[in-house]
Protein backbone atom coordinates (compact mmCIF):
# COMPACT_ATOMS: atom_id res chain seq x y z
CA UNK A 1 0.00 0.00 0.00
CA UNK A 2 1.30 3.30 -0.26
CA UNK A 3 0.25 6.55 1.37
CA UNK A 4 0.79 10.01 0.21
CA UNK A 5 1.06 13.27 1.84
CA UNK A 6 1.00 16.46 1.10
CA UNK A 7 0.07 20.60 2.20
CA UNK A 8 -1.70 23.09 1.24
CA UNK A 9 -1.68 26.65 2.22
CA UNK A 10 2.02 26.83 3.58
CA UNK A 11 2.59 30.52 2.72
CA UNK A 12 -0.23 32.36 3.27
CA UNK A 13 -1.03 35.33 5.73
CA UNK A 14 -4.74 34.22 6.12
CA UNK A 15 -6.01 31.32 7.04
CA UNK A 16 -5.08 27.62 8.04
CA UNK A 17 -2.53 25.04 6.14
CA UNK A 18 -3.79 22.03 5.55
CA UNK A 19 -2.47 18.41 5.18
CA UNK A 20 -3.55 15.40 4.07
CA UNK A 21 -2.69 11.86 3.90
CA UNK A 22 -4.35 9.40 1.46
CA UNK A 23 -3.27 5.48 1.20
CA UNK A 24 -4.27 3.44 -1.96
CA UNK A 25 -3.45 0.24 -3.42
CA UNK A 26 -1.90 -0.53 -6.34
CA UNK A 27 -5.01 -0.91 -7.70
CA UNK A 28 -6.00 2.31 -6.85
CA UNK A 29 -3.35 3.96 -8.10
CA UNK A 30 -4.82 2.88 -11.48
CA UNK A 31 -8.12 4.19 -10.79
CA UNK A 32 -6.73 7.81 -9.78
CA UNK A 33 -4.39 7.40 -13.08
CA UNK A 34 -7.54 6.93 -14.97
CA UNK A 35 -9.93 9.84 -14.15
CA UNK A 36 -6.26 12.32 -14.47
CA UNK A 37 -5.64 12.59 -10.65
CA UNK A 38 -2.66 15.00 -10.49
CA UNK A 39 -0.85 17.30 -8.59
CA UNK A 40 -3.72 20.03 -7.59
CA UNK A 41 -1.48 23.31 -8.84
CA UNK A 42 -2.19 22.12 -12.26
CA UNK A 43 -6.00 21.43 -12.08
CA UNK A 44 -9.06 24.12 -11.21
CA UNK A 45 -11.02 24.08 -8.26
CA UNK A 46 -14.09 22.26 -9.98
CA UNK A 47 -12.00 19.60 -11.52
CA UNK A 48 -10.73 19.23 -7.99
CA UNK A 49 -14.10 18.83 -6.04
CA UNK A 50 -14.77 16.04 -8.94
CA UNK A 51 -11.48 14.47 -7.96
CA UNK A 52 -12.09 14.83 -4.34
CA UNK A 53 -15.21 12.25 -4.68
CA UNK A 54 -13.31 9.97 -6.49
CA UNK A 55 -10.04 9.68 -4.31
CA UNK A 56 -12.41 9.35 -1.35
CA UNK A 57 -14.27 6.83 -2.77
CA UNK A 58 -11.62 5.25 -4.05
CA UNK A 59 -9.07 5.08 -1.18
CA UNK A 60 -8.52 2.65 1.91
CA UNK A 61 -8.53 5.54 4.17
CA UNK A 62 -7.75 9.20 4.09
CA UNK A 63 -7.01 11.56 7.01
CA UNK A 64 -6.79 15.59 6.81
CA UNK A 65 -5.52 17.95 9.45
CA UNK A 66 -5.27 21.59 9.98
CA UNK A 67 -3.08 24.77 11.46
CA UNK A 68 -4.83 27.29 12.41
CA UNK A 69 -3.07 30.85 12.34
CA UNK A 70 -3.41 30.69 16.36
CA UNK A 71 -1.28 27.88 16.41
CA UNK A 72 1.37 28.33 13.77
CA UNK A 73 2.08 31.48 15.37
CA UNK A 74 1.92 29.52 19.04
CA UNK A 75 4.47 27.31 17.60
CA UNK A 76 6.93 29.80 16.09
CA UNK A 77 6.85 31.75 18.59
CA UNK A 78 7.99 28.91 20.86
CA UNK A 79 10.40 27.88 19.35
CA UNK A 80 8.86 25.17 16.30
CA UNK A 81 9.56 26.27 13.42
CA UNK A 82 7.23 25.73 10.51
CA UNK A 83 8.70 22.83 9.26
CA UNK A 84 9.20 21.07 12.58
CA UNK A 85 5.35 21.84 12.89
CA UNK A 86 4.62 20.13 9.39
CA UNK A 87 6.19 16.85 10.51
CA UNK A 88 4.39 16.89 13.38
CA UNK A 89 1.21 17.46 11.53
CA UNK A 90 2.36 14.31 8.88
CA UNK A 91 3.18 12.18 12.16
CA UNK A 92 -0.29 12.35 13.26
CA UNK A 93 -1.36 11.33 9.48
CA UNK A 94 0.81 8.63 9.37
CA UNK A 95 -0.20 7.37 13.09
CA UNK A 96 -4.01 7.63 12.35
CA UNK A 97 -3.58 5.68 9.59
CA UNK A 98 -1.39 3.08 10.29
CA UNK A 99 -2.46 2.51 14.02
CA UNK A 100 -4.13 -0.65 13.10
CA UNK A 101 -2.26 -1.46 10.41
CA UNK A 102 0.36 -4.41 10.31
CA UNK A 103 0.52 -4.53 6.35
CA UNK A 104 3.79 -2.45 4.48
CA UNK A 105 3.11 0.71 3.63
CA UNK A 106 5.42 3.09 1.52
CA UNK A 107 4.90 6.62 2.62
CA UNK A 108 5.51 9.09 0.09
CA UNK A 109 5.76 13.02 1.04
CA UNK A 110 6.19 16.13 -0.41
CA UNK A 111 8.85 17.52 1.36
CA UNK A 112 8.76 20.74 3.03
CA UNK A 113 12.25 21.20 4.10
CA UNK A 114 14.77 22.01 1.53
CA UNK A 115 17.12 19.42 3.40
CA UNK A 116 15.07 16.38 3.22
CA UNK A 117 17.17 14.01 5.33
CA UNK A 118 16.91 16.71 8.10
CA UNK A 119 13.52 16.70 7.48
CA UNK A 120 13.04 12.86 7.42
CA UNK A 121 14.62 12.63 11.18
CA UNK A 122 11.99 15.16 12.52
CA UNK A 123 8.99 13.09 11.13
CA UNK A 124 10.80 10.00 12.65
CA UNK A 125 10.27 11.36 16.43
CA UNK A 126 7.05 11.69 16.45
CA UNK A 127 5.91 8.35 14.84
CA UNK A 128 4.74 5.75 17.23
CA UNK A 129 5.43 2.84 15.32
CA UNK A 130 7.55 2.21 12.00
CA UNK A 131 8.29 -1.59 11.26
CA UNK A 132 5.42 -1.88 8.92
CA UNK A 133 6.96 1.45 6.79
CA UNK A 134 8.81 2.73 4.36
CA UNK A 135 9.35 6.65 4.17
CA UNK A 136 10.58 8.65 1.15
CA UNK A 137 10.30 12.29 1.62
CA UNK A 138 11.24 14.19 -1.97
CA UNK A 139 10.38 17.14 -3.43
CA UNK A 140 7.41 17.29 -6.43
CA UNK A 141 6.45 14.26 -4.62
CA UNK A 142 2.75 15.70 -5.89
CA UNK A 143 3.77 15.48 -9.10
CA UNK A 144 5.85 12.24 -9.58
CA UNK A 145 3.33 10.09 -7.15
CA UNK A 146 -0.21 9.32 -7.70
CA UNK A 147 -0.60 9.00 -3.73
CA UNK A 148 1.00 12.20 -3.31
CA UNK A 149 -0.90 14.13 -6.04
CA UNK A 150 -4.41 12.55 -3.86
CA UNK A 151 -3.54 14.30 -1.41
CA UNK A 152 -2.34 17.28 -2.80
CA UNK A 153 -6.03 17.73 -4.00
CA UNK A 154 -7.70 16.84 -0.65
CA UNK A 155 -5.70 19.65 1.09
CA UNK A 156 -6.38 22.01 -1.98
CA UNK A 157 -9.84 21.29 -1.74
CA UNK A 158 -9.91 21.84 2.27
CA UNK A 159 -8.10 25.15 2.02
CA UNK A 160 -10.12 26.19 -0.55
CA UNK A 161 -13.37 25.35 1.70
CA UNK A 162 -11.74 27.37 4.87
CA UNK A 163 -11.13 30.48 2.97
CA UNK A 164 -14.67 30.49 1.44
CA UNK A 165 -16.25 30.11 5.06
CA UNK A 166 -13.53 32.72 6.24
CA UNK A 167 -14.64 35.23 3.51
CA UNK A 168 -18.16 35.12 4.39
CA UNK A 169 -17.16 35.75 7.42
CA UNK A 170 -14.37 38.64 6.92
CA UNK A 171 -14.76 39.87 3.41
CA UNK A 172 -13.01 38.68 0.20
CA UNK A 173 -9.26 38.76 1.30
CA UNK A 174 -8.00 36.80 -2.24
CA UNK A 175 -6.10 33.71 -1.97
CA UNK A 176 -4.32 34.96 1.48
CA UNK A 177 -0.67 34.87 0.30
CA UNK A 178 1.61 38.11 0.95
CA UNK A 179 2.02 38.59 -3.36
CA UNK A 180 -1.20 38.87 -3.85
CA UNK A 181 -2.62 42.41 -4.60
CA UNK A 182 -6.21 42.00 -2.74
CA UNK A 183 -4.74 40.32 -0.18
CA UNK A 184 -2.60 43.35 0.48
CA UNK A 185 -5.19 45.47 0.54
CA UNK A 186 -7.17 43.96 2.82
CA UNK A 187 -4.30 43.59 5.06
CA UNK A 188 -4.19 47.70 4.83
CA UNK A 189 -7.77 48.65 5.25
CA UNK A 190 -8.81 45.24 7.36
CA UNK A 191 -5.28 43.98 9.53
CA UNK A 192 -6.62 46.54 12.33
CA UNK A 193 -9.88 46.04 12.67
CA UNK A 194 -9.73 42.20 12.47
CA UNK A 195 -6.46 41.74 14.09
CA UNK A 196 -7.38 39.54 17.30
CA UNK A 197 -10.02 37.78 15.13
CA UNK A 198 -7.63 34.27 14.82
CA UNK A 199 -7.33 34.47 10.90
CA UNK A 200 -4.04 36.34 10.37
CA UNK A 201 -0.53 34.70 10.84
CA UNK A 202 0.92 37.41 12.76
CA UNK A 203 4.66 35.75 13.16
CA UNK A 204 4.78 36.36 8.85
CA UNK A 205 7.23 39.21 7.98
CA UNK A 206 4.13 40.93 6.26
CA UNK A 207 2.42 41.36 9.32
CA UNK A 208 5.27 42.36 11.39
CA UNK A 209 6.25 44.94 8.66
CA UNK A 210 3.04 46.70 8.55
CA UNK A 211 2.09 46.34 12.51
CA UNK A 212 4.77 46.34 14.13
CA UNK A 213 4.94 45.39 17.69
CA UNK A 214 4.68 48.20 19.84
CA UNK A 215 7.95 48.87 22.45
CA UNK A 216 7.56 49.70 25.89
CA UNK A 217 8.92 53.91 25.94
CA UNK A 218 11.85 54.61 28.09
CA UNK A 219 12.49 58.21 29.74
CA UNK A 220 14.99 59.00 26.59
CA UNK A 221 12.03 58.94 24.66
CA UNK A 222 10.08 61.72 26.75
Amino acid sequence: MILGIDDAGRGPIIGPMILAGVLLTKEQEEIMKEHDVRDSKTVTQASRLVMEKIIKENSIAYKIVRASPELIDGSLTSGTNLNELEAKMAAKIINSINKDLSEKIKVIIDCPSVNVDSWKLSLLKYLEKTENLEISCEHKADANHLSAAAASILAKVTREEEVSKLKKEFGDFGSGYPADPKTKKFLVEKGKEFSNSGIFRKTWATWKKKYPEKTQGTLADF
